[in-house]
């Protein structure tokens, strides 16, 4: 019987798969510059490798993310722009987070015309828990009004000021949400669209205790872990 998918087990099989990808060749993927395709590619091997090893609940587009019983969902961007798309739920989801964690792979792909061969260096496996990711400057610029006592109109400004889609009711309702509850602070950039926008730079650039970086052997000779 297969033993139970944790979180804890997954993050390691994703920083150990990373490791594997990383000096894989593939000729599946020479030429391509799709970045939905790559995702697609990655998403499906790993997901492959899990299902052999342990039991799990997979996820699907009704059940919304791709791990629905750990809560966790899988996204895979290339180091060029560290961003992805997820959908757009409510306005809170920038100030008190997605509502699931992220795993992310982060590649930088190269091709060899040589031997018509890609190679997916997947330079980082970040890890983002939920309750971290919401959006950093809408965070932080909350927290600070309500560390200088801020009341209900100070944040329905603020919040105005960031262009959060609420409409005078709901922006009371969050305001006084706010003042009861406070938010922690979000490393994700969230861009307001259709589907939120989100970008992983910060999490890269400034390593965080609760995220978790695998460099390629091919780079770095080892595996890094960055607290």
């Amino acid at each position: 019987m297969k033993p139970p998918l944790t979180v804890e087990l997954l993050v390691q099989e994703a920083r150990d798969f990373a490791q594997r990808e990383s000096r894989h060749r593939e000729r599946s993927l020479f030429g391509v510059t799709d970045g939905k395709a790559v995702g697609t590619y990655l998403e499906h091997k790993f997901q492959d490798g899990l299902q052999q090893e342990y039991s799990y609940v997979k996820g699907s587009s009704a059940k919304g993310i791709d791990f629905p019983k750990l809560g966790v969902d899988i996204k895979v961007t290339s180091i060029r722009q560290p961003q992805s798309s997820c959908p757009f739920q409510s306005a809170r989801q920038k100030v008190y987070g997605l509502g699931y964690s992220l795993l992310a792979f982060v590649y930088d792909k190269k091709d060899d015309r040589k031997s018509r061969t890609a190679t997916l260096n997947i330079n980082h496996v970040v890890f983002v828990e939920a309750r971290r990711t919401a959006d950093y400057q809408t965070t932080t610029g909350i927290l600070k009004i309500l560390d200088n006592s801020g009341n209900a109109d100070d944040i329905m400004a603020f919040l105005s000021e960031r262009f959060l889609p609420l409409d005078d009711i709901q922006s009371r309702q969050l305001a006084e949400e706010l003042l009861k509850e406070r938010p922690e602070v979000g490393y994700l950039t969230i861009s307001n669209a259709l589907q939120w926008r989100l970008q992983y730079s910060r999490v890269i650039e400034r390593p965080v205790r609760w995220q978790e970086s695998t460099r390629s052997s091919d780079e770095r000779g080892e595996q890094s872990r960055i607290r």
